[in-house]
């Protein structure tokens, strides 16, 4: 089997195989701490450069109640904004993408702003007295672009910049060029579940599964399928196809029909490699396309599935064709998650489930676990805390955690 070029934590020998306590997964007084201390201060991926290429073009991203729009600019540079009107803050723009001609025109009451971001003018601009239009700009949001994905956080988090916390992707990224990406027909995909956001990473952050639940990625790669456990929330999935046909009909010809790719190194031949960002994102690579993925909270109950898809310039009819098959299998796999995603958040409210005991080809939810219980202490505790005491006995634990030699 051929090397993988990462640094790689390996599985402890003894650790403790127990998973988050039952009751972080329908807590709405932790799912209040985990918006603001988790999901507004890490980084989210929210499209391409390519999504956007023409001045004026915008994509769109909304999370727990914060919205952002993401802007080519006049001069070609990529922005990203709060989706509010600095005068009755209605959103500016609508919709999931879309363009702007010339200029942004907040359609409550017609305010002008450049693609920029800076306040051309308001609508009866005397009726406002002394204002200055400098001051009234479209509000920034941090953002940072790597290989021309683009990430924004909504306010300052524990995170590095995404250049350096992204730095073990860089020559995997690099060697799929990843600049000349271009979006698909249908880019944008979402499906909305009625499970904790938890749920859902919880049955993608293990391969231990895919041999009972995903035949047909059994067939593709499960024989060769592994996980790695990198430093700073990172992880990789990867998995080599091509050592036997298939016997589903879509495996069967995905594997005649995928280009061979002699431009990628070894260990990216013929693989699908999926590269995880905590807390809920994943940028899945396969010879004919890209794609990511992420799990957006709506609610302690509710969780949007998400993503958009991708493919190479120049494309042939070939390579379209295994794009569209790798496609058919990641449906089928999705469907499968979605309901393994279900049944496990339906027991986390049973009263005979006693915690996990976790295998060790299912060492990243403990990573992902102990991510969360690093930056919300209280998931430590095997009893839930009283709703209304949720925060302080948080900020309890996280003192002593400083505090602790």
């Amino acid at each position: 089997m051929t090397e993988l070029p990462y640094s790689a934590s390996p599985v402890p020998n003894d650790w403790h195989r127990k998973g988050l306590p039952a009751w972080t997964y329908h807590s709405e007084a932790l799912f209040a701490l985990e918006r603001e201390k988790l999901f507004l201060t890490h980084w989210q991926l929210a499209g391409h450069e390519c999504d956007i290429p023409n001045p004026g073009d915008w994509l769109s991203f909304d999370l727990l109640g914060e919205r952002a729009v993401i802007m080519r600019g006049a001069d070609g540079v990529v922005r990203a904004f709060h989706n509010l009107c600095r005068h009755r803050g209605a959103r500016v723009v609508d919709g999931d993408s879309g363009h702007c001609k010339g200029a942004i025109v907040c359609p409550f009451h017609g305010w002008v702003y450049n693609l920029d971001g800076t306040l051309r003018g308001a609508a009866k601009p005397s009726s406002f007295g002394a204002m200055q239009r400098e001051d009234f700009g479209l509000k920034p949001i941090e953002m940072s672009l790597f290989h021309g994905f683009i990430f924004i956080r909504f306010t300052p988090g524990p995170q590095p910049a995404i250049a350096e916390l992204l730095a073990p992707y860089d020559a995997d990224f690099t060697a799929y060029r990843l600049g000349d990406l271009l979006p698909v027909q249908l880019p944008h995909w979402a499906s909305d579940l009625a499970v904790n956001w938890k749920s859902v990473r919880d049955v993608d952050n293990e391969g231990y599964h895919v041999a009972m639940a995903h035949p047909a990625l059994q067939e593709l790669y499960g024989r060769t399928y592994r996980d790695l456990y990198l430093e700073s929330g990172l992880n990789i999935s990867h998995g080599y196809f091509g050592d036997a046909p298939g016997r589903g009909w879509s495996v069967r010809h995905y594997v005649k029909l995928s280009p061979p790719r002699a431009d990628l190194p070894l260990h990216l031949q013929q693989a699908w490699t999926y590269y995880g960002l905590f807390p809920n994102t994943v940028i899945a690579m396969t010879p004919e396309g890209a794609q990511f993925y992420q799990d957006l909270p709506l609610s302690v109950g509710k969780t949007r599935l998400t993503g958009r898809l991708y493919r190479w310039a120049g494309e042939t009819r070939q390579a379209r064709a295994a794009r569209y098959l790798a496609y058919r299998i990641d449906r089928e796999t999705s469907a499968e998650d979605q309901q393994l995603s279900i049944w496990s958040n339906e027991s986390m409210k049973s009263s005979a489930f006693e915690g996990f005991h976790l295998s060790d080809l299912e060492y990243g939810l403990r990573c992902h676990h102990d991510g969360l219980r690093t930056l919300l202490p209280v998931m430590t505790q095997a009893d839930a805390p009283p709703e209304d005491r949720m925060a302080a006995a948080n900020a309890e634990l996280t003192c002593q955690s400083v505090a602790a030699p």
